[in-house]
C-alpha cells in the first residue's frame, strides 16, 4: 500500500536550492533514513511530508494516503506554556483521546455520573490498555507526573514528552526528525524494538548510525538538492556508496580527456564570439562542474603542536556531590593518564554533565579534592553551552578566538583552513551565524573549542543536531588527537570508535570503571544476566524448571497467536497482489511496487511458516 508519493517537489531559500524536482514514494512497511549535511533541507523535506510547508511552484505534486494514522516529530518541538505534561499529551483531534479525556478530566470531578460516563466510555471504547500503554510510555521516557506543568521541563524532557504524545497514538507512518536526541541509551534501545515492529512505517531524519543501521531497511542521501536512494541498511548504503563514487571517477577520467580538449579550444578561441562559439563555452563550464562535482569526504590530517601535558593530569580524590536528596557521586577516585579516552555513561538525570562540571572547576564537590595539573587546558564543549552572536560572520567568531592552530614543524592550520576541514566552505564563513541552520551551528560552536587547541577535550552529547559526513570528520580528528578524551554520549557508534573504557553511573552515585568501549559494556552485562540465571537455576532447579516449563508454555502460545495472526494477514495481502496481476499490464506504474512487494510477503510467509513449526505448532 502506498502512503506517500512526492512528484517534481521543489524549494529554495534565495539563491540556495533545497530541493531540486524531488521524487520520493513511501509504502508500508517501509523504514527509510534520510542522510545529508547539515543546511542540506532534511528537516524542509520533512516539514513538506507533514504538511507544514509548502513546496514551491504548480508542478509539485503531493499525495498522503488519507485512511492511515500519520504523526511527525520535529527536531526542536514547541510545547505550550502553562500546560500539563497530561494536557499536552491530549492535545489533538483524534478520536482515540476522547474517552481518555474524559476518564482523566473525571478523576478531578466529584460529580458522580461525569465520573460513570468516563467509565463507561473506557469500556465502550475498550481503552484501558491505552490507558496503560500512556502510563507505560511515561515511565519509559522518564518524564514527570501528569501535573507537572511544561515551564519546568528541560529542553530534553520536552523532546521526550513529544515522542511520547506521538507514540500514544500508534501512528501508521511515522516522521521522526533526530528522534535519539536527549534519549538515554536504555530509551534508544526501547525505541528501537518498537520501530522495529512490522505495522510501524517509517520515514526518519538520524545521525545516530546504529539505531539507523538496526531499523532501517532503505536510506536516501540527500545531495544537492537531489534524493540519490540505497537499499539496505547503513552498511549496504556505505559499500554501494563507494561503487557510486567508483563509478563517478571512472565517467571523471572520460570528462577530464574531454575537458582538456575544450580548453585548449577555449583558450585558442576569438574574442569575438559567435553563438557557436558562445554555446562551446558554456559546454566547457558544464563539464567542468560536472567534473568537480560535490566534494566527497576526505581523511582529516591535522597533525597538530599540543600543548605538552605533564605527569599530573586530572585527580579525584574520594570525590561526593549531592542535590537535596539525590546523590550524584558517590567516594570516587581516579587519576587520568596520558592517552585516557573515557566514555562516560549513566540514565538521563543520573548526573553526568554535573560530573563534567565538577571536573572543570564549574561546581565544587560537597566532600573530597579534585586536583588539576598545571600544563592541562581543557576544551570543553557543553551540552547547553551554545551562545553564537548572531551578528557576527561565521569567520569572524573563530578569528576572534585565535587565527590558527599551530602544527609541528613549525607549520600553522589557519581559522579559514580549519573551517574548510569542518566542512565551512570560504563562500560560506562569510555568512552571518543568524543564517546557519541548527547543525551549522552546533559544528560553529565545536569549532570555538578546538581553535583553542586543548590538551584534555570534554565533549558533553557533541553528536546532537550534527550530520553523519561531519560526524566523521570529528571522529577522524579525535583518533590522531594526542591528548584526552571525555565524552559524554547516546551515539554507540562514535562512543565505540574513540574511547577504550567506561564510567558508568547507577543511580545511587556508585561509578564503575569498566575496560573496554559501550559494546563491550554491554556484552559484558547480557553475560553477567545469563550467569545469574544459570546460578538461580543450579540452587532451585525443580521450581525453576516448573516455573520455566509454564512459562515456556505460555510464550509458545502467544508466539504462536502471534505469528497466525500475521500470516493470516500476509495471505490476504498476496491474494490481492495476485488478483492485481491477472489484470495489471507491465506499463502500470505500480506494476514494479507491487512485484516488489510480493517478494517481500512472499519471503516473510516463508520464514513465519518455518518459525511456526520449529515453536511447535
Amino acid at each position: 500500500m502506498n502512503y506517500l508519493t512526492l512528484e517534481n517537489v521543489s524549494l529554495s531559500y534565495g539563491e540556495k536550492v533545497l530541493l531540486d524536482h524531488i521524487d520520493l514514494k513511501v509504502n508500508q512497511g517501509d523504514k527509510i533514513a534520510i542522510i545529508a549535511r547539515n543546511g542540506s533541507g532534511k528537516t524542509s523535506m520533512l516539514r513538506i511530508i507533514a504538511g507544514i510547508e509548502k513546496p514551491e511552484g504548480d508542478t509539485s505534486q503531493f499525495w498522503m494516503n488519507q485512511d492511515i494514522k500519520i504523526a511527525y516529530l520535529p527536531q526542536d518541538p514547541e510545547v505550550i506554556a502553562g500546560h500539563t505534561v497530561l494536557e499536552t499529551i491530549l492535545q489533538g483531534q483524534d478520536s482515540w483521546l476522547e474517552p481518555l479525556k474524559a476518564f482523566y478530566l473525571s478523576q478531578k470531578s466529584h460529580d458522580d455520573l461525569v465520573v460513570q460516563n468516563a467509565l463507561h466510555l473506557m469500556d465502550e471504547y475498550k481503552a484501558w490498555d491505552m490507558d496503560n500503554y500512556v502510563r507505560e510510555l511515561m515511565g519509559k521516557f522518564k518524564l514527570p507526573d501528569f501535573d507537572f506543568t511544561t515551564d519546568k521541563l528541560s529542553g530534553g524532557q520536552k523532546k521526550r514528552l513529544a515522542l511520547v504524545k506521538v507514540l500514544c497514538g500508534k501512528p501508521d507512518f511515522l516522521i521522526l526528525d533526530e528522534p535519539t536526541n536527549h534519549l538515554d541509551l536504555e530509551m534508544i534501545e526501547w525505541l528501537e524494538k518498537y520501530l522495529l515492529q512490522n505495522s510501524v512505517t517509517l520515514l526518519m531524519v538520524t545521525h545516530d548510525r546504529y539505531f539507523l543501521n538496526n531499523v532501517c531497511n532503505q536510506i536516501i542521501e540527500l545531495d544537492h538538492g537531489n534524493l540519490i536512494k540505497y537499499q539496505g541498511d547503513y552498511e549496504e548504503y556505505l559499500e554501494k556508496k563507494e561503487l557510486r563514487i567508483q563509478n563517478e571517477a571512472t565517467t571523471k577520467d572520460k570528462t577530464t580527456k574531454l575537458l582538456r580538449k575544450e580548453l585548449e579550444w577555449v583558450r585558442r578561441m576569438p574574442k569575438a564570439r559567435t553563438t557557436k562559439a558562445k554555446s562551446r563555452v558554456d559546454k566547457y563550464y558544464n563539464l567542468k562542474e560536472s567534473l568537480v562535482g560535490p566534494k566527497e569526504l576526505t581523511d582529516l590530517e591535522i597533525d597538530i603542536e599540543m600543548e605538552r601535558l605533564g605527569t599530573k593530569i586530572l585527580e579525584l580524590h574520594h570525590i561526593s556531590k549531592s542535590f537535596q536528596n539525590k546523590k550524584i557521586v558517590d567516594n570516587f577516585t581516579y587519576k587520568f593518564k596520558l592517552k585516557d579516552r573515557v566514555g562516560l555513561i549513566g540514565p538521563n538525570g543520573s548526573g553526568k554533565s554535573t560530573m563534567l562540571k565538577i571536573f572543570t572547576g564549574q561546581l565544587r564537590p560537597d566532600q573530597g579534592k579534585v586536583v588539576v595539573g598545571d600544563t592541562v587546558k581543557f576544551g570543553y564543549y557543553e551540552q547547553d553551552g551554545l551562545i553564537l552572536e548572531e551578528d557576527k560572520r561565521v569567520i569572524d567568531v573563530i578569528r576572534s578566538i585565535a587565527d590558527y592552530i599551530p602544527l609541528k614543524k613549525s607549520k600553522k592550520l589557519s581559522a579559514e583552513a580549519l573551517l574548510e576541514r569542518f566542512l565551512f566552505p570560504r563562500p560560506q564563513q562569510q555568512v552571518y551565524v543568524s543564517q546557519l541552520s541548527g547543525g551549522e551551528r552546533r559544528r560553529l560552536y565545536l569549532l570555538t573549542v578546538l581553535i583553542r587547541n586543548p590538551n584534555f577535550i570534554i565533549l558533553d552529547e557533541p553528536t546532537n543536531d550534527l550530520d553523519l559526513i561531519t560526524l566523521n570528520v570529528l571522529e577522524n580528528f579525535l583518533m590522531d588527537f594526542e591528548g584526552i578524551i571525555l565524552i559524554v554520549s547516546h551515539d554507540r557508534f562514535f562512543m565505540d570508535r574513540l574511547v577504550n573504557h567506561v564510567f558508568v553511573i547507577d543511580e545511587n552515585g556508585g561509578i564503575r570503571d569498566y575496560p573496554g568501549n559501550y559494546s563491550d559494556y554491554r556484552s559484558f552485562l547480557e553475560k553477567e544476566k545469563y550467569s545469574a540465571q544459570s546460578q538461580i537455576v543450579q540452587e532451585n532447579p525443580s521450581t525453576t524448571q516448573s516455573n520455566q516449563q509454564r512459562l515456556n508454555t505460555q510464550a509458545q502460545k502467544k508466539e504462536i497467536q502471534k505469528i497466525e495472526r500475521e500470516l493470516e494477514k500476509l495471505n490476504k495481502e498476496k491474494k490481492s497482489l495476485m488478483e492485481y496481476f491477472t489484470e495489471a499490464q507491465y506499463n502500470d506504474p505500480k506494476y514494479n511496487d507491487n512485484s516488489q512487494r510480493l517478494k517481500i510477503v512472499e519471503t516473510r510467509i516463508d520464514e513465519l511458516e518455518i518459525e511456526w513449526l520449529t515453536i511447535g505448532g
